[in-house]
């Protein structure tokens, strides 16, 4: 039967980034927030083994739908064979992704995919797969789709991917402004180490952060906006100088708080209500600081069946 899945994008409200590992690896200490902007997936199983997969962009959408691939590089495309493989599934599947959060952004819209695509297909293909086992197979594709499948509000471990889920009261209300050239993430982590060989950077108190915790169990979103922390921000600016126009320009609509978002180049700031944000973008889009600038309400879910 054809199955349809949909995953949120994320923001971090905390990332703290502990001293590079042996296996490569920084560990962290984040704060994940899931917003209220989707992936979509349908699953319509085939009888012939093969995996195929579309991509269109959902109507309003900035997403460069260019930039995504449809073959074996893109984690839908993986999550779906390594569900198959785990689960000794002969059939194939046709995979129709509908992008609504944008690409390279630093908000996980391609592990949402992956997210989406592992709880369609095993719906698709009646595996009875709890949860938990998705949750498994999702951290081997990538530490960011442990989240996509949980939503709401979690603390991140480890990569990220060891999660325990935060208490929150109420809505928060965000603004993403969206660059179309992304941030290669293993470069902001180099630049990161290179920071703090240097001297550049203090290296964070790898503990969660109180103020965040009591903002979040509060409600409070002026206490949240002055509480947001992310380790990664000066090493994407030094790599972005671009960002530092779009932090002003967000301060200047009187953000409660504003940061990149992750590794960026996405930044994120945090309005006072929905008619707030509103008036955040309008600033940032007369600005000209960013490609594309979208508004998200969170917490959201994780991923969902639809209909």
């Amino acid at each position: 039967m054809t199955s349809h899945a949909k995953a949120p994008a994320k923001v971090n409200l905390q990332l703290t980034v502990g001293p590079v590992r042996e296996d490569g690896y920084h560990p962290l200490v984040t704060v994940f927030q899931a917003l209220a902007l989707w992936e979509h997936v349908v699953a319509a199983p085939r009888a012939d083994g093969r995996i195929t997969l579309t991509v269109d962009a959902a109507p309003g959408a900035p997403v460069a739908i260019d930039a995504v691939p449809t073959d074996e590089r893109n984690l839908a495309w993986r999550a779906a064979a390594l569900l198959a493989e785990e689960y000794g599934i002969a059939d194939g599947v046709d995979l129709a992704i509908t992008k609504g959060v944008p690409v390279a952004g630093g908000m996980a819209g391609g592990s949402a995919d992956a997210a989406a695509a592992l709880v369609a297909c095993a719906d698709a293909w009646d595996l009875g797969a709890t949860r938990a086992d998705l949750a498994r197979l999702g951290a081997r594709l990538g530490a960011d789709v442990p989240f996509s499948l949980h939503g709401h509000t979690a603390m991140g471990l480890g990569r990220g991917d060891e999660l325990t889920p935060v208490m929150t009261r109420g809505e928060f209300h965000w603004v993403l402004a969206t660059q179309a050239e992304g941030l290669s993430t293993p470069a902001v982590f180099a630049e990161y180490d290179r920071q703090v060989a240097a001297g550049d950077l203090e290296p964070s108190d790898m503990r969660a952060r109180d103020a965040i915790m009591s903002a979040l169990l509060a409600g409070d979103a002026e206490s949240l906006g002055a509480a947001l922390a992310n380790d990664l921000e000066a090493p994407a600016l030094a790599l972005a100088p671009r960002l530092g126009a779009v932090l002003a320009a967000a301060e200047e609509a009187e953000a409660l708080g504003v940061m990149v978002s992750g590794s960026g180049p996405t930044v994120a700031a945090l309005a006072h209500s929905r008619r707030h944000a509103l008036a955040i973008a309008a600033h940032l889009d007369a600005a000209r600081v960013a490609d594309a600038v979208v508004t998200a309400s969170a917490p959201a879910s994780g991923t969902v069946l639809v209909g």
